[in-house]
């Protein structure tokens, strides 16, 4: 399940209108949803809060053979409450859960202007996270700060007695122009040093149809965004190197068909290529593929996934009012022949006024009323399972998942684990 943390963090960058997907790191951050979500193991409880609009904690208490937790903390210098619904009871779950997101409308930054959106926050802006791990006393450590509309620096941190030098220190340099986007990274692991970018063109990134002098926008079957990019990385300490390269189409929430995401990428060195697919399949259901293979030992690798949402129950009586209106069951023979009851023709009444026009209006209550949870599976090519069911009871938030290795039908479930938060 998505972290109240995390929940927040991206409220910060909504809030400062800076977009996570315009990242050549993102490119496979859809497939990877559906395709590699974690599991939980044994029992774990978290409490959250926001404390204030710009203030939130998290503690959460596990039991996985011993008793372990943590404790987080978080500042923001621009308020975050008109981004989230913090009430556990009341966020929409397919905005906490959903892994096929669609992409956010790219940006045209410019530097000359005071933001990059006309609603976002001012482009000095900043983040401080920090959590602590008990009773192990590792650290980690995030500080965000927005230099510009288009310019972001990164600083993360992890201190820990297992790691080298006794911790690592990450700084990432962002800079964000809608169009095109570049991140340079350090690492203290290992020396590392870091460039990658990414290249949109088509669908949103293209000019204005009143620029170009046409429509020629509206008239695509389907309408969409291509990003190309690359990154290249090298450990000055081990005195080794590596490049990838990827591109991905990704249709946009203004197309009217299929929403649906393809992504193909490639590592020149290691021989590695692999390709993703993921649609959204129904209303309720998603569906992602990915297909890995080495061109030097021709192994391969496939996997599959779905998430599948529920809606909640309602009882309505026999001849009561249902969501839909009045509603009646129907007969026996009706079910048989797959039909509905023929309606009987009303008697003419002597001047009877005629009945006004019925409109059908639904009423979707709150917004996280629209569903009562989400079940995702994956299997891969070892006949391995992953299952995990999310949702929430009355204001719990819960995820409950295993994993089932199928080649050990003597003990196929390898983990088994319970998630339970709750935030106000």
């Amino acid at each position: 399940m998505r972290e109240f943390m995390d929940y927040v963090h991206g409220a910060f960058y909504e809030a400062t209108g800076w977009s996570r997907d315009n990242s050549y790191a993102a490119l496979n951050a859809t497939s990877d949803a559906l395709l590699d979500f974690e599991t939980p193991r044994g029992l774990r409880l978290t409490l959250s809060s926001l404390a204030s609009a710009n203030f939130a904690t998290s503690y959460q208490l596990g039991s996985v053979g011993v008793v372990d937790g943590s404790l987080s903390y978080l500042f923001s210098s621009v308020p975050l409450r008109v981004h989230i619904t913090p009430q556990s009871e009341k966020v929409s779950l397919p905005e906490l859960l959903r892994s096929y997101r669609p992409l956010t409308p790219l940006s045209v930054r410019d530097e000359r202007s005071s933001q990059a959106r006309p609603d976002a926050a001012g482009p000095e802006s900043s983040l401080f996270y920090g959590r602590l791990y008990l009773p192990q006393s590792q650290l980690e450590a995030l500080v965000v700060r927005r230099l510009s509309p288009s310019l972001q620096l990164q600083l993360s941190a992890v201190s820990a007695e297992y790691l080298r030098d006794g911790g690592t220190i990450l700084g990432l340099a962002q800079y964000d122009v809608g169009r095109y986007a570049f991140e340079g990274l350090a690492s203290s692991d290992g020396g590392l040093l870091g460039l990658r970018g990414i290249y949109n063109s088509g669908g949103d990134a293209r000019p204005s149809p009143a620029r170009e002098g046409g429509s020629h926008g509206e008239k695509e079957r389907v309408y969409g965004r291509f990003s190309t990019g690359g990154e290249v990385y090298y450990g000055t300490l081990n005195k080794s190197g590596g490049i990838s390269l990827g591109t991905r189409f990704a249709t946009l929430p203004s197309h009217r068909g299929t929403p649906l995401s393809a992504t193909l990428t490639m590592n020149p060195l290691m021989g590695n290529i692999a390709a993703s697919y993921a649609v959204v399949a129904g209303k309720h259901c998603s569906l992602a593929t990915r297909m890995e293979f080495n061109v030097y030992s021709y192994e391969s690798a496939w996997a599959i996934g779905m998430e599948l949402w529920r809606k909640p129950l309602r009882r309505s009586s026999v001849d009561g009012d249902g969501p839909w209106g009045k509603y009646k069951e129907r007969s026996f023979q009706a079910k048989l022949e797959w039909r509905l009851d023929e309606e009987p023709e009303p008697e003419p009444t002597a001047a009877a006024p005629p009945a006004p026009e019925k409109v059908l209006t639904v009423d979707k209550g709150t917004r996280g009323d629209e569903y009562a949870g989400v079940l995702k599976a994956r299997l891969d090519q070892n006949l391995r399972i992953g299952l995990l069911w999310e949702g929430r009871v009355k204001s719990l938030l819960f995820s409950l998942g295993s994993g089932i290795d199928l080649r050990k039908l003597d003990k196929p479930f390898r983990t088994l684990g319970l998630e339970i938060q709750f935030s106000s």
